[in-house]
């Protein structure tokens, strides 16, 4: 579906797909009042709004040059970052006491309504500043097109390759952190809502650490470094029973998992050509949300066969295994420019 995004004018298709998003949240609402609402209904809606995901979220991607200039490019996606994982820290409260004063029901009517001002920022912005790509070649040689693409891109490769490769093995960890506070740590609901808003809290202090970054310079090996870190965390999560070190791990697997993912996505847009951003950006989507639930999948059943320590371990290993793989292969090229001080120099990466 990313190919509509290199065809059509991005603003159009956002302003489709938050429309989608307001009507699916709309319907979820009006069955919930109606009290008619089944679980049919349910997975029905929300292999809708996966399909609406699928086509929001590279156009997303591929939307931020547009609106910033390149320089700043790093630093919009971590503020992108930061409001993300901030609603994921208040939204839950808030939609907590919402839920508790009016109903589930009312809480997701609003929810939909929120959307308006999505559509209307949308809609004020000007459509001449979008450059339509207007093409109209065979979808299926476009897609051939953007994947052969990044076959012979090998900085693009390593990046995809990088991120797929944590996404299986790191963001499983939020599935797993229920069982990990029953079973290892003995605690209950209170517990469980604390390590997930450590975690919440590590991610939106990474998104604003990299959205004041000066420039992008050295996220190669900020990427290094969060990866060694989230290794760590995890090994030291299953190695303790410690409320206190349990806590702080997921303070720090949070930051990391969110700055290797920002960073990621940051080298990702420098290196794409503009005519190829929204394909790109499309195989990037599929790296990160799209490989995650395989691992929670693949992971999940070998907690069954093995104890979970023992797959947390595994996992904490393998993510050292990668960042030690990402810091030999990754060997990006001159052709990399950063604008500093008004005038343009080769990225260099040692």
């Amino acid at each position: 579906m990313s190919v509509w995004t290199d065809r059509t004018d991005r603003r159009k298709i956002l302003f489709f797909t938050q429309s989608l998003s307001m009507l699916q949240a709309m319907v979820l609402g009006f069955l919930s009042l109606s009290g008619h609402i089944e679980v049919c209904h349910v997975l029905t809606l929300s292999l809708f709004i996966g399909c609406v995901n699928a086509l929001d979220n590279p156009t997303r991607q591929a939307f931020y040059p547009s609106l910033v200039n390149k320089e700043e490019l790093g630093n919009a996606i971590a503020l992108n970052s930061a409001v993300i994982n901030g609603s994921r820290l208040i939204g839950p409260a808030i939609g907590g006491l919402i839920i508790g004063i009016i109903g589930e029901g009312w809480c997701f009517l609003i929810n939909g309504l929120s959307y308006i001002g999505v559509l209307t920022t949308l809609g004020m912005m000007h459509p001449k500043e979008f450059h339509p790509q207007n093409k109209r070649g065979n979808v299926f040689e476009e897609m051939y097109e953007g994947f052969s693409y990044i076959r012979q891109q090998e900085t693009l490769r390593i990046l995809l390759l990088t991120m797929c490769a944590f996404s299986f093995f790191g963001l499983p960890l939020v599935t797993f952190i229920p069982a990990y506070a029953k079973d290892i740590l003995g605690g209950g609901s209170e517990l469980l809502g604390g390590l997930m808003t450590c975690t919440g809290i590590g991610s939106f202090i990474a998104a604003i650490y990299l959205a004041i970054r000066k420039n992008s310079i050295g996220l190669e090996k900020f990427i290094l470094l969060s990866g060694l870190l989230l290794g760590g965390s995890l090994l030291t999560l299953a190695g303790t029973q410690n409320i206190p070190i349990a806590v702080t791990a997921c303070i720090s697997a949070g930051f990391s998992l969110i700055a290797t993912a920002a960073s990621i996505n940051t080298l990702v847009q420098e290196v794409t050509d503009e005519d190829k951003r929204g394909r790109v950006m499309g195989y990037l989507a599929m790296t990160f949300t799209g490989i995650s639930p395989l691992g929670s999948m693949v992971l999940g059943s070998m907690v069954d066969r093995f104890d979970l320590p023992t797959v947390i371990t595994l996992s904490g290993l393998t993510c050292i295994l990668i960042s030690a793989m990402f810091a030999k292969a990754y060997k990006p090229t001159a052709a990399l420019l950063f604008q500093q001080n008004g005038q343009i120099h080769p990225r260099l990466f040692k």
